[in-house]
């Protein structure tokens, strides 16, 4: 389990409460390995893990799956737990278990890992690899970028080929995320986020969270406080203070800067930007603002299709090739 953000959060509650993270998305993270085979299983142990994870800390930390949920929980001095899926191959190709996600409570979903999807290609499809499977997101894809919309469960592009990002903005109707992205203008890594990109974001009204792993802020393996904050920086001079977060991945990377070792730490980061200038009304947004007003459109997007009577979609997805076919589907 791989913990995201309202900022991505480190495991030990008192490091949350140091780092003042009041509420951090727990990422279900399944090996691209488990793709067309245990993929879905893996994933359910996943949530269970982290709703037991909340049970445990209760009443400290809450479940939440809505805008009014963290709010109040924030009001009680509590921290939310939310839950995201990290890889669409977690679904199976399905629907049906897009949907039970959402019912037990995934508000986000990555829609690419490390690897491409039946339906999406990941960031593999770009420099250096250049490995083009589909071109971007395919017409079962869009179905399932519609589908998210529809249930009011935000879209992330973190991991995804350019052409993935660029069909995803052009269909979804809510805002989008990247969960945990850097700029690309700093490091040129096919993780992060290139201007362009940067810039239809911003026409989406989505959000860029910015990850602190060395190699995407510096693209070595050291960094420090001062590059997490020229991404920050570059992100909002492109896209606009609305549109970039935090969502630095602890406990999902293994190279962190110099002064950001956990996310106790993210108070420094916040001076540091104090000191180049941003006043306390922008890191509040920097910090969480921006995410629920992202969470609040994508709620209003869901709410305003139930009143359209929109119905579940209910397309039956391609084929798998020959190739990928691992004996692990019953036909009919």
């Amino acid at each position: 389990m791989s913990p995201t953000t309202a900022t991505r959060a480190n495991m030990p509650k008192l490091n949350l409460l140091l780092g003042q993270a009041p509420a951090p998305f727990w990422a279900a993270f399944v090996p691209c390995e488990a793709q067309h085979k245990d993929a879905v299983q893996i994933t359910l142990e996943q949530i269970d893990v982290i709703k037991r994870l909340t049970e445990r800390y209760s009443p400290h930390l809450t479940a939440c799956t809505s805008v009014h949920d963290i709010v109040e929980a924030h009001k009680n001095h509590q921290m939310c737990s939310l839950i995201g899926v990290e890889g669409g191959h977690s679904l199976g190709g399905s629907l049906g278990v897009l949907r039970i996600y959402y019912t037990l409570g995934v508000r986000y979903m990555t829609l690419t890992t490390t690897c491409h999807t039946p339906w999406a290609d990941s960031n593999n499809a770009d420099a250096p690899k250049y490995d083009v499977k589909h071109g971007g997101l395919t017409a079962y894809g869009k179905t399932i970028v519609r589908e998210m919309n529809r249930l009011g469960m935000i879209v992330d592009l973190s991991r995804s080929s350019v052409a993935t990002m660029k069909d995803v903005l052009a269909t979804s109707q809510a805002p989008v995320i990247f969960s945990h992205s850097s700029a690309y203008a700093l490091c040129n890594s096919s993780r992060n986020v290139q201007d362009e990109v940067l810039a239809l974001l911003a026409k989406n009204r989505g959000l860029v969270m910015v990850n602190f792993y060395n190699k995407f802020l510096s693209c070595g393996e050291n960094a420090s406080v001062q590059d997490a904050a020229a991404h920050i920086n570059h992100i909002r001079q492109i896209a606009g203070i609305d549109h970039v977060g935090l969502g630095a991945g602890y406990d999902g990377i293994n190279f962190t800067p110099r002064g950001l070792e956990d996310v106790s730490s993210y108070p420094r980061l916040f001076a540091e930007l104090l000191g180049q200038g941003w006043t306390a009304e922008e890191l509040e947004q920097l910090a969480g603002r921006n995410l629920l007003r992202v969470l609040g459109a994508v709620e209003k997007v869901r709410e305003n299709q139930r009143l359209s009577g929109v119905r579940p979609y209910e397309d039956i997805p391609p084929a798998i090739r020959p190739e990928e076919h691992a004996n692990c589907t019953t036909n009919s």
